[in-house]
């Protein structure tokens, strides 16, 4: 058995079989590659775990079915065998725990998980190893008689008090070594089952030829750049983030007001700080994927296919990938990632194997956090908790990236629950911040005269059609509609943003918006607040709704932005109808209303900012779901019940959307000339050949998400269609509007009928 064990089989491109894949070669294998990723933080663990992972394959009932299943050997059956698929993952870790008793169970959880996840150990995993299954699984596999050498562990003698981070590293260093064997699996089956994929992999260029593409990119644009204060403050920017990337490696702010060029600058300290410090990548992380295709094909300008783009829009459009990238959304071992916070941060707390794959990717990488005060307050203790372990244990630098910094510095409170592990020694990349924004000051912020006095729609109207050219920034998409619809009294070429427009309807008016702009032609836009971050408009007037502080910074940077003006921008704070919905807009502006209630300095000044935080943080439940709880360890030493941690339970409650309360329609938008028919040809072949990867990423495009109540209502009135499970598709024409998207309320009013 020892010699014709196999792990898989395949057929040549001839239709032929090729020789087996031989077990005892794959586990020894994905041995050497896993220890290999885990270099920095175990790789002892990661061998053996490779090593043991696919003991299971060396039961007799397992090898009959791989041959028999695979049509290897179609004769193979031999009395007595048990016919169907054979369960080969709880051998390896069976062996673990009887080798290694508690400590074994490091190995059980990586190698028991390694095709369906990594599990929680009461209820789970500990179930698992204790039934009868479990021991003959083991004991048959042992039976067979597997090389000495694959069984044989030499001088490992594990030692949990190494543990990156102790106790409260933990979890993340188990997914660390469980992303390192699924990894290593992946690849080493892929050698050999498609060895011409294989090959695609790792055809990278070097960080340093990259560098190269980016200093020659800045230089031609301070070539071409106008002598304006801004391009000389944004040059400036530049050079600090340069020289302070020889700093030792660790975690940095990056405090830039809007328009400072971050974006760029971020990427030069990223790429310097990589080569001074034989960093591997560098990790560019933004909130939204509204606007990481705008910064994503920045980067791609400059550094080609190196760009690789991971979220959920990326595979929406063939030119954004090619098979190399797809492959390297896999395992992130490209040189430059864009991806988001939810692809980000739900990794490094997922279970499943194709989240973790690229967890050991992070190690030694230099990490921007675009807009780094968007993480959510409700996930953001077990968020900063990572952090510290990847900056103190992984070899991660992260740059927090933003014109509003967050205050991020432990706290404590009387009362414990309010308390805040935060980051320490974060070092900042600008010389003279407070200088900095003072000289990029290009707007003049006017508060309400009474707080308790709101504005009407139709008087926030008649104020917006007095310029020739304005943004109204709101906080809902209701409230949106009802100022455009106030607005056509005065400009029906009013233009509208909200989610109630689908990805590529926003795409097309965003573009319309700096066409009209950069050629002068008035332009009034009503918009939630999609359009603060990322999107790049410069208005010399912006009304804001009342909220956090944080938004109205955002809202100011989409006003003078180049600096144009003769004047400073105008931007107005106005109290709106009706409060923020509660939840965190209504905490932000609550917070707002406590920092700003009586200031007659500038209310944007940097140093309200921590105020602003502190005050919001201490309102909200800063690990709202619990996930802390989850993945702690009790006790205070490392026996076998600190080594009881809910993996997929943590994994299961760190969502950053919640989506449970909507439901994705499928809209019918056909372009800005209403004569783009690319939906109704990619809804036909949903319906005729099913959904396909390839197919669904580009409806992504065309999806609006309701409220599943506003959704179920349209469905009963036979205006949407369930075209497979979840998944709605417009019907009646009416639905979607050509200027304000999807109208689950209804036709809209004839605008005809509002002017007076």
């Amino acid at each position: 058995m020892n010699s014709s064990a196999i792990a898989h089989a395949a057929r040549d491109s001839g239709g032929a079989w090729r020789d087996p894949h031989d077990l005892a070669e794959h586990l020894s294998e994905v041995g050497a590659l896993a220890a290999g990723f885990a270099g920095r933080y175990g790789p002892d663990w990661a061998r053996l775990a490779g090593r043991w992972h696919d003991l299971g394959k060396y039961r007799p009932r397992f090898q009959h079915y791989i041959r028999q299943a695979s049509g290897f050997e179609v004769d193979a059956h031999t009395k007595g065998e048990v016919g169907g698929k054979a369960p080969h993952s709880t051998a390896g870790a069976m062996l673990a725990t009887e080798r290694f008793g508690n400590a074994g169970r490091v190995l059980a959880y990586i190698i028991a998980g390694h095709h369906a996840g990594l599990a929680d150990w009461f209820g789970g995993l500990e179930v698992r190893l204790a039934s009868t299954d479990s021991r003959a699984e083991l004991a048959e596999s042992l039976e067979a008689n597997p090389p000495a050498a694959l069984l044989d562990t030499g001088d490992f003698k594990p030692d949990l008090r190494t543990i990156p981070g102790g106790k409260n590293g933990f979890a993340l260093w188990v997914r660390m070594l469980f992303s390192a064997l699924v990894d290593a699996d992946f690849l080493d089956t892929e050698r050999y089952m498609d060895p011409d994929k294989f090959a695609l992999r790792n055809q990278w260029p070097t960080l340093s030829a990259l560098t190269t593409l980016f200093d020659a990119h800045m230089a031609q644009l301070a070539t071409s750049a106008a002598p304006t204060l801004v391009n000389t403050l944004r040059a400036d920017i530049l050079r600090q983030c340069r020289e302070k990337a020889a700093l030792a490696p660790g975690l940095f702010s990056l405090t830039v007001p809007t328009g400072g060029g971050k974006t760029l600058s971020g990427m030069a300290f990223g790429l310097e700080h990589a080569r001074i410090h034989g960093k591997c990548r560098v990790i560019h992380v933004i909130p939204y994927t509204s606007i990481i295709e705008q910064t994503a094909d920045t980067f791609r300008s400059i550094f080609g296919e190196a760009v690789i783009e991971h979220h959920s829009n990326a595979e929406s459009d063939p030119e954004r990938e090619n098979h190399a990238s797809r492959l390297a959304c896999e395992n992130w071992d490209a040189p430059i990632i864009v991806t988001t916070n939810v692809q980000f941060f739900e990794s490094l707390f997922a279970a499943r194997t194709s989240r973790c794959r690229k967890l050991h990717n992070l190690v030694d990488s230099v990490v921007i956090l675009d807009e780094a005060q968007l993480l959510p307050p409700e996930f953001l203790q077990p968020m900063l908790d990572v952090l510290n372990l990847l900056t103190q244990h992984y070899g991660v630098s992260v740059v927090l990236s933003t014109a509003t910094q967050p205050a991020l510095s432990t706290r404590e409170y009387f009362d414990a629950s309010k308390n805040l592990r935060g980051l320490e020694d974060v070092r900042e990349i600008m010389d003279d911040p407070d200088t900095l924004y003072a000289a990029l000051e290009r707007v003049r912020v006017r508060l309400p005269a009474d707080w308790h006095a709101s504005t009407d729609w139709p008087t926030l109207a008649g104020d917006l059609a007095e310029h020739d050219s304005a943004l109204a920034i709101v906080n809902t998409r209701k409230d949106a509609h009802a100022l455009w619809v106030q607005m056509q009294k005065y400009d029906q070429g009013t233009l509208h943003l909200s989610a109630l427009m689908c990805g590529a309807h926003r795409s097309q008016v965003i573009a319309d918006i700096k066409m009209r702009l950069q050629a002068g032609i008035p332009t009034r836009v009503v918009s939630t607040q999609l359009v603060e971050a990322g999107v790049d408009v410069d208005f010399p007037v912006v009304y804001r709704a009342l909220a956090g502080l944080d938004s109205i910074a955002q809202a100011a940077g989409r006003c003078n932005r180049e600096g144009w003006l003769a004047e400073k921008g105008e931007v107005v704070v106005f109290v709106p109808p009706k409060p923020a919905p509660p939840g965190l807009l209504r905490r932000g502006e609550d917070a707002c209303r406590n920092v700003l209630y009586n200031v007659t300095g500038q209310p944007l000044a940097r140093e309200r900012f921590a105020s602003y935080f502190q005050y919001l943080y201490h309102a909200c439940e800063l690990d709202k779901k619990r996930i802390c709880d989850e993945l702690c360890m009790a006790g205070n030493t490392l026996d076998g019940r600190e080594l009881a941690v809910n993996f997929r339970s943590a994994a299961e409650k760190f969502h950053l959307i919640e989506d449970e309360d909507s439901v994705p329609i499928i809209v019918r938008y056909l372009g800005s000339d209403g004569q783009d028919g690319s939906i109704d040809k990619w809804l036909a072949t949903l319906r005729k050949e099913g959904p396909q990867r390839w197919l669904m990423r580009k409806l992504q495009r065309y999806t609006v998400n309701l409220h599943r109540s506003q959704a179920m209502q349209l469905l009963g009135q036979g205006d949407i269609e369930e075209i497979m499970p979840g998944l709605f598709v417009q019907l009646s024409d009416w639905l979607y509007d050509a200027q304000i998207g999807l109208l689950p309320e209804g036709k809209p009013m004839q605008t005809s009928l509002l002017i007076t």
